[in-house]
């Protein structure tokens, strides 16, 4: 139970905001790393050069919604990687893009700092705690050049909570969750950025971030080796593409789903260009790449972001139970893949997994030193695997805040929602992935013993930094009256 543990060109450079402007209003990973271990038995005992490392996350990408998985939309280059990698068909995220950001920079369950709850607003002035010790601050010790291209979403208000305050050399992109696609902007303010000034330049924005993205490879000093984080905003809402984009589905008629399906496309061709840059610079070879979804496919208007979405929600989970914002399995169970030539083996991972797992992990493959950090809820499986263990991870938690619980021991899920009137159900996700079949009735004493697992850890989490937010907001709010 180790893992629940309860102890450009065109740019125009304006002037950076001031606080007043800023906005207001499994194991699969480790199957595919593991393709190492082959090397294990004729290279025991020899240092393996460290990869370059480019990690590509997605924004709101329906579990189905890839080639690879039937889907209509087409993404040839998403589709090659899983092919000549290892699809990884259990790998977990929290229900929501702050939440699962953070994860992935600590190492650590977000309910252990405070970001349990929803997302960092545009008015929100909180964000990732500055103490927790962050991948890319690991990654820079041991040499690694450090480069963010894309959504950060862990903090603006201050700029201490930056990207280049927090590890990275470099950073291209917005700060906060949601921005027009063209304008760049929430709530009509800029939010665009390079390193800490802010821009205004035309374009789409995802393929402004492809672009970049092969910009920092391609300038790249091979010499040292490279931490690319490329976060793209798509397909999170807006649903908007470029014409051309749009054109290539003239037989979707749902304008949200022919919008949708078109962003995908421009995202899966700008990681086309992201790895013909590695195979032009020579890196590709040493170039380990991990791609997944920050969450779910949003099926709730109620976690569309703050812009309203009319119409039909176009993201599919299928087979999986709803979708983002939630800790069913649409919710956390994401399209993920990892993917070095010659190292890992074409193929399937079954085992599960969860985005906390990933800091340990490579700081074990690069050799980075963990001695700063908290202590971890990711399982380090490097040693493992090179040992041809079976997978160390058992349990998991999905997520623990004040009104609910969700926790994993096997192949048994409870789902524990303790606001009024309570419900309480247990699944069986190895016979009923899709979390049809209630079992909770059946099964009191596995319901009693995973209660007490969520109750153990609500009493060590910290407080959610999003309800005081919402609370001082809705405190200091004018007063109305009704003519």
């Amino acid at each position: 139970m180790a893992s629940i543990d309860t102890t450009p060109e065109k740019a125009t450079v304006l002037a950076g905001p001031t606080r007043r402007d800023i906005l207001s209003g499994a194991a699969g990973f480790m199957a595919a790393v593991a393709g190492l271990a082959v090397l294990a038995g004729s290279a025991r005992g020899q240092e393996l050069s460290r990869p370059n490392i480019v990690y590509i996350v997605a924004d709101d990408l329906g579990f189905a919604d890839v080639g690879f998985r039937g889907s209509d939309i087409l993404t040839p280059n998403i589709d090659r990687l899983a092919a000549e990698g290892a699809i990884l068909q259990n790998f977990y995220t929290q229900p929501l893009c702050t939440p699962t950001r953070a994860a992935l920079m600590t190492g650590r369950y977000p309910l252990r700092y405070g970001l349990q709850v929803g997302v960092i607003p545009s008015g929100g002035s909180y964000g990732l705690a500055q103490d927790e010790f962050l991948l890319p601050q690991a990654l820079k010790e041991v040499g690694y050049s450090t480069r963010m291209v894309g959504k950060w979403h862990l903090g603006h208000a201050d700029r201490t909570y930056w990207p280049r305050q927090r590890g990275f050399d470099y950073f291209y992109g917005p700060l906060v969750g949601e921005i027009d696609h063209f304008k760049h902007e929430a709530h009509g303010v800029t939010d665009w950025y390079r390193d800490n000034e802010l821009l205004v330049e035309p374009g789409y924005d995802t393929e402004l971030l492809g672009a970049d993205a092969v910009r920092q490879i391609s300038e790249h000093d091979p010499a040292n080796p490279l931490f690319l984080y490329l976060a793209f905003t798509a397909p999170h809402t807006p649903y908007q593409a470029p014409q051309a984009y749009l054109d290539r589905y003239p037989d979707i008629a749902d304008e949200n789903r022919r919008a949708y399906a078109a962003m995908i496309s421009a995202m899966d061709d700008q990681i086309g260009n992201v790895i013909a840059a590695l195979e032009a610079k020579g890196l590709r070879e040493n170039t380990l790449i991990v791609f997944h979804s920050d969450n779910g496919g949003t099926r709730s208007k109620m976690f569309v972001g703050e812009g309203a979405v009319a119409g039909d929600l176009p993201p599919r989970n299928d087979p999986l139970r709803e979708g983002k914002g939630t800790v069913y399995e649409g919710g956390t169970r994401v399209v993920a893949l990892a993917n070095w030539p010659g190292r890992i083996a074409p193929g399937e991972a079954a085992g599960f997994m969860h985005v906390v797992d990933v800091l340990p992990t490579l700081a074990a493959l690069t050799g980075a030193d963990l001695g700063r950090s908290k202590d971890l809820d990711g399982v380090d499986v490097w040693q493992a695997l090179a040992a041809g263990q079976a997978s160390p991870r058992q349990d998991m938690v999905y997520n623990v805040d004040p009104g609910m619980g969700a926790v994993r021991d096997g192949k048994w899920k409870l789902v524990w929602n303790a606001l009024l009137p309570p419900k309480v159900e247990l699944f069986d996700l190895e016979a009923d992935p899709s979390e049809t079949n209630d079992l909770s009735e059946a099964n009191p004493e596995r319901v009693t013993d995973l209660q007490a697992r969520v109750v153990k850890l609500a009493r060590s989490m910290a407080p959610p930094l999003f309800f005081e937010a919402a609370l001082g907001a809705t405190l200091s709010m004018p007063l109305v009256i009704a003519d």
